[in-house]
């Protein structure tokens, strides 16, 4: 591992983040460092949060999402391209540290050539490696120096790292929480009193997009048909309003598209159509019952299906949980009449009352808050 050079000269980390969570966890990540060192120089992949929290950006995370083996053809160009600038960067002027967040295929190649140059690496919240593709759970091991795990079962799945992996606690659970109650949430927005919401989630990237808002859009229909709830589809950071009308047509025609107070509409919701990622988690931490979706073109989840291996969901609150507390419906099933039908079981008591029960399960299996000043610490001490 390569010593700082010259520790006179403000320290200099490299993150890399190629998703919106990763954007989301790196923003928080990045406001802890600099509250420790203010002159510490943070560059890297970065998103629109990362970016206000003062990351420069060598490529914005939004030019570069991307989803399964064919939805990768639109990006893989910005993203072999970003690859190379960093590989140039990091044997040309290297950084006293990267930190990688999730993102496995690119950090994870990425690696091989920030230890070529002796650059410490920070891995902070690792691909979930040990739902597919068990094998690289060696190589990601083997090329990082530290392991900052947010799972608890994480610690011994990285077990051979042995001290080298921390398990630091969610970042999730310092930042999701409402910004307000039910009633104001709706005066907000200009929803009437007694609205009763339904949240849509159809992920981050173009490509889940593509695949699941369509079928989502009329699963909520259906469901405002014959629950009389109110669909609003709620916008990732990443995406705009022209991607979501590019992906889904006169499929969302009159449904509400609102950003930037997701988490709030999530807590004063009845249900939630959510994408299979981050956005499952919290919703459980918001008490949201839900059905998880999760599509893919065939190609992609063909190989998909190959990697998979040792997980009977894919829903981290069901994972978390060991046992299906909320419904999850994959490829074939994603259709409007399956996904309105699980929403309505959702619904109706007692299993509504037992869902929300074991939701608020999931927050006591996450650690403590305060991860990511315990990631920050790591980090400094890294390159002290």
């Amino acid at each position: 591992m390569r010593l700082r050079p010259d520790k006179d000269r403000p320290p200099r980390i490299l993150i890399v983040a190629g998703e919106a969570s990763g954007d989301l966890h790196g923003a928080a990540l990045a406001r802890e460092i600099r509250a420790r060192a203010s002159d510490c120089e943070l560059f890297g992949i970065a998103g629109e949060q990362m970016r206000a929290a003062g990351v420069r950006a060598l490529v914005n995370v939004e030019e570069i999402a991307g989803l399964g083996v064919v939805e990768l053809a639109s990006t893989i160009g910005r993203t072999l391209s970003a690859m190379r600038m960093l590989i140039r960067l990091v044997k040309r002027d290297p950084p006293d540290l990267v930190i990688l967040i999730d993102y496995a295929d690119f950090n994870l190649f990425f690696a091989r050539f920030v230890r070529r140059a002796g650059v410490p690496i920070l891995y902070y919240i690792v691909p979930q490696v040990w739902a597919w593709r068990r094998g690289r759970i060696a190589k990601l091991v083997r090329r990082s120096d530290r392991l900052a795990v947010v799972f608890p079962f994480e610690k011994q799945v990285y077990a051979a790292g042995g001290d080298r992996v921390m398990f630091v606690g969610h970042p999730l659970l310092d930042i999701t929480q409402p910004a307000a109650d039910r009633t104001t949430t709706l005066a907000r927005h200009g929803f009437p009193p007694a609205a009763h919401l339904l949240a849509i989630l159809p992920g981050s990237r173009r490509g889940e997009v593509l695949h699941l808002l369509p079928p989502m859009a009329a699963a909520a229909r259906l469901l405002a048909d014959r629950r009389g709830l109110l669909p609003v589809i709620l916008l990732a950071p990443t995406l705009t309003e022209a991607d979501l009308r590019a992906a889904a047509g006169d499929a969302i025609a009159g449904i509400r598209i609102i950003a930037g107070d997701s988490y709030s509409i999530i807590a004063a919701s009845e249900l939630a159509l959510v994408t299979s990622g981050t956005a499952t988690l919290e919703t459980a931490l918001l008490g949201c019952p839900m059905v998880i979706a999760y599509k893919m073109s065939p190609l992609s989840y063909a190989v998909a299906r190959t990697l998979v291996r040792g997980v009977g969901s894919i829903g981290m609150p069901n994972i978390l949980a060991g046992r299906r507390i909320v419904p999850e419906l994959i490829q074939r099933d994603v259709t409007a009449e399956k996904l309105a039908h699980a929403g309505e079981l959702m619904l109706d008591e007692p299993a509504r009352s037992a869902t929300i029960a074991a939701l608020g399960t999931i927050r006591s299996m996450l650690g403590t808050p305060g991860a990511a000043g315990r990631v920050a610490e790591i980090a400094l001490g890294m390159i002290a």
